[in-house]
């Protein structure tokens, strides 16, 4: 880390011990780093403008140096910290340094009795002669060398492996001991090498003649002689080595380390590079991102004001909507009520209608009897009499035809077809007192004329009914379609808003997937109850979507003929097989399903959303989705402070 936790405020002289202990368990546990590189150290406590890299003992200097200065421009909280890192340094991170030059020390240590020209086998191979072997079905045989590379570890030569040779004839007798390549497997080499030549039993020892077979194992690095032997350790040597001196590789080792250096600074100048080019950016990016954080308030603060605008004009428009509609059930409840008093007014009418008729078949009796001497009168009475009977009878059928009609029609058609019999009845009585009037009955042609012109009157007072009932549909239907249209907009403007009490946007024929998961959950357990789920929900919405499986049949209500109704086939298979293979809720889960989509689309057998209220457990009305609507703008309205 290379600044501080943050703090702000400077400390008193009496915390500085009490500080100096924090700040150390911090760099005890590794919170703060002062290490750059195995050579390389920087202080965590110094701002980046004055961090500079220093080497172990010059940051120890510097740590010691501010923490006991007692210059002013040097706050108690810098003396602690760096006290804190001075006391790090001589305890903790002296172990460490002191291991980084541990590769130097066993360099040194390996080089200090070498001759740097001489030629060595490398990577570094020892020569292992004389080991056991036996003789078994005309070959010779030999331990592995496992073993004896696990006695060379206790001995502190580590070698990588101990590889035997073998020849035609079997085992050669002689092993390789491969070591680490680096110095320290050099080291052990030597000491390989040394610890045999000090027993007596280097490569003099071996190749001297002492006219005796010699025992236990002989041993020695191997150098260019041995490279260069014609025999199998020299095979294997010129196989998997080369011939190189002491000082070749300490050369290479320089050039790599050079070459390295080089590398690293080009990259760090690179880095440096990149680095201005990153802060370039930064600055632009930067300056960038604060113009556009400037637009994008401006286009929030637009963006606000448009939505006051446009839920202001949506308050409006359903306050409108509602007002027009409480006016029109108003005066369509005013209208009702005339039509109502008018059908009644006409059912009066005809009542005196009937009265007028008896008093005229017994005014039409006492004219007959007063010209019975006339029998071309009588005649003429007689067939007018007839003509009354039919009028009576079909006058009494229409009635008959009326009052059924009266249960299925409107008002209207009853008020239009009383009127035409009472036209007909005065017409009948018209034509009779027209033949009478021959005989100078000035009375009866009197009442003919009135009773001609109340049959006008009566069919333009019709009239005048027949076309304000018209004028009333035809607002009832512009009224009902507006109303359909504000519905279609209330549910696409709730579908965007989560259902937060009775009244919300349901989705009819849409089928419910929880008790599914109970099922599958009981029938399979927890692992596999999802999977299954989804794929028998699939299935199933398919089926509901398919027009060729329809399970439903229409029954009469209460044993009434006109009266019918939808119900659930329980005969059908699908249904059947559901219901015995997953239980009663899944097999209730697809019926409701199959109800609300037969209700409301079973042309197209697709889901429909509806406005619903979920407490009855039915269609809701416009009034009470609008005002779910209302409560969720003005909840908004309060949460964003208009």
């Amino acid at each position: 880390m290379d600044t501080s936790s943050g703090e702000d405020t400077d400390i008193s002289d009496s915390e500085i011990q009490e500080y100096e202990e924090k700040s150390y368990e911090e760099l005890k546990s590794g919170r703060r780093s002062i290490k750059v590189s195995d050579e390389v150290y920087s202080c965590p406590f110094c701002s980046r403008k004055r961090k500079r890299d220093f080497a172990f003992s010059d940051l120890l200097q510097h740590a010691n140096g501010i923490g006991t200065c007692n210059s002013k421009k040097r706050t108690p909280r810098d003396k602690a910290n760096h006290l804190a890192l001075a006391k790090y340094l001589q305890n903790d991170a002296a172990v460490s340094a002191g291991q980084s030059k541990s590769k130097e020390k066993v360099q040194a240590d390996a080089l200090a009795d070498c001759d740097r020209d001489e030629m060595f086998v490398w990577p570094w191979i020892g020569i292992v002669v004389n080991l056991p072997k036996q003789l078994k079905e005309g070959r010779f045989v030999g331990e592995s060398g496992s073993k004896l590379r696990d006695q060379y570890i206790r001995r502190g030569f580590n070698p990588t492996r101990v590889r035997p040779l073998w020849n035609y004839q079997g085992h050669s007798g002689t092993a390789l001991v491969e070591f680490h390549k680096d110095w320290s497997g050099f080291s052990n080499a030597m000491s390989f090498d040394k610890a045999y030549e000090a027993d007596h039993h280097g490569k003099r020892d071996w190749l001297a003649d002492n006219g005796g077979k010699k025992s236990d194992l002989y041993a020695w690095v191997a150098r260019a002689d041995d490279y260069n032997a014609n025999n199998i350790v020299g095979e294997n040597l010129r196989r998997i080595g080369d011939l190189r001196t002491v000082s070749d590789i300490i050369e290479e080792e320089a050039r790599k380390a050079s070459k390295l250096v080089s590398n690293l600074t080009n990259v760090i100048e690179e880095k440096n590079l990149h680095l201005k080019e990153m802060e370039s950016k930064f600055q632009e990016t930067s300056e960038s991102l604060s113009i556009l954080i400037i637009e994008k308030d401006k286009l929030h603060h637009a963006y606000n004001e448009e939505i006051k605008k446009i839920q202001s004009s949506a308050r409006d428009h359903l306050q409108r909507i509602f007002n027009d509609h409480e006016r029109q059930k108003l005066q369509l409840e005013t209208q009702k009520k005339q039509l109502e008093s008018r059908g009644a007014e006409l059912e009066k009418r005809e009542a005196r209608n009937e009265i007028d008729r008896k008093k005229l078949n017994e005014e039409l009796e006492q004219n007959a009897k007063l010209n019975s001497s006339i029998s071309a009168a009588t005649e003429e009475q007689r067939r007018a009499d007839e003509k009354m009977m039919k009028l009576a009878e079909e006058q009494k059928r229409q009635k008959e035809e009326l009052h059924r009609k009266i249960i299925s029609l409107e008002q209207r058609l009853d008020a239009k077809q009383a009127a035409e019999l009472e036209i007909q009845q005065l017409r009948g009585k018209l034509n009779v007192m027209r033949h009478m009037g021959d005989e100078g009955d000035q009375e009866i042609l009197e009442k003919v004329d009135e009773l001609i012109k109340s049959i006008r009157e009566k069919e333009e007072e019709l009239e005048a009914v027949e076309a304000l009932n018209q004028t009333l549909v035809v607002k009832e239907l512009k009224s009902n379609d507006e109303l359909q249209e504000a519905r279609k907009e209330l549910i696409n403007g709730l579908k965007e808003y989560p259902r937060t009490c009775a009244i919300g946007v349901k989705r009819m024929g849409e089928l419910d997937s929880r008790p599914f998961h109970e099922a599958m959950r009981k029938k399979y357990g927890e692992s596999e109850a999802d999977d299954r789920a989804t794929e028998l929900c699939s299935l199933w919405e398919e089926y509901l979507r398919d027009p060729e499986w329809h399970p439903i049949k229409v029954v009469s209500v209460d044993g009434q003929q006109n009266k019918h109704m939808s119900v659930i086939d329980e005969e059908d298979e699908k249904l059947k097989e559901l219901k015995k293979n997953y239980g009663e809720e899944v097999c209730k889960a697809v019926t409701n399903a199959l109800i609300e989509v037969n209700e409301y689309n079973p042309s197209g057998r697709y889901i429909t959303s509806e406005l619903w209220n979920y407490a009855k457990g039915k269609k809701a009305e416009l009034k009470e989705g609008v005002d779910v609507l209302l409560t969720l703008w003005k909840k908004k309205r309060a949460t964003e402070g208009f």
